[in-house]
Parts: structure tokens; C-alpha cells; sequence
């Protein structure tokens, strides 16, 4: 089930950037920022957490179709290589701002 895959990178990649984005805001925010950031960083974690536990442990039918481990460990592995990416990018470019 090729679609079950797309859609397992899918949620982890969206609880990834959920959780990332949730722990910069809650930590450079102030007030409601702080709090939306702790909510972003909840959401994150549960939907991860809820997804991982489907695929992984739950025995429903549908998720087994998916080799689980195999397709979560992958998605994982290509996510922080992405995130790490993107970071090199934006570290870089941020530096190159700030000389000039």
C-alpha cells in the first residue's frame, strides 16, 4: 500500500515541523505566543506519538499493510535529514544577512 506510506511520511514530517516550530515559538514568544507554542508543540507530539502507536503496535488491518517499523524508521531518517538541511540553509543564509 503505496498510499499508506505517502501517508505515514506525511504525518510524521506534520508532527515534526508542528513540534519545531512549537518549541522555537514557546521559547522566543512572549505571552500568547508562549502559549501557542506549547500547543503547537503538544499537537506535534501527540499526533507522532498517536500515529506511531497505529502503525506500530495497534493491529488494525489497514496499518499493517505497511510494513510499519521499516516505513517509520525511514520517515524519521528522511525527516531529520531534511530538518538538518533546512537548518544548514537558514543558518547559512541568516549569517550571509547579518554581514552584509
Amino acid at each position: 500500500m503505496e498510499w499508506m506510506e505517502f501517508l505515514t511520511i506525511l504525518v510524521f514530517a506534520f508532527a515534526a515541523v508542528m513540534f519545531v516550530a512549537g518549541v522555537f515559538t514557546a521559547y522566543f514568544g512572549s505571552g500568547k505566543s508562549r502559549r501557542v507554542g506549547l500547543a503547537l508543540l503538544i499537537v506535534g507530539l501527540a499526533v507522532g506519538i498517536v500515529w506511531a502507536f497505529l502503525v506500530g503496535w495497534s493491529g488494525i488491518p489497514l496499518f499493517d499493510a505497511v510494513a510499519g517499523w521499516d516505513v517509520m524508521y525511514l520517515a524519521i531518517v528522511n525527516i531529520v535529514a531534511a530538518l538538518v538541511g533546512v537548518a544548514a540553509a537558514v543558518g547559512i543564509f541568516l549569517a550571509a544577512v547579518m554581514k552584509s
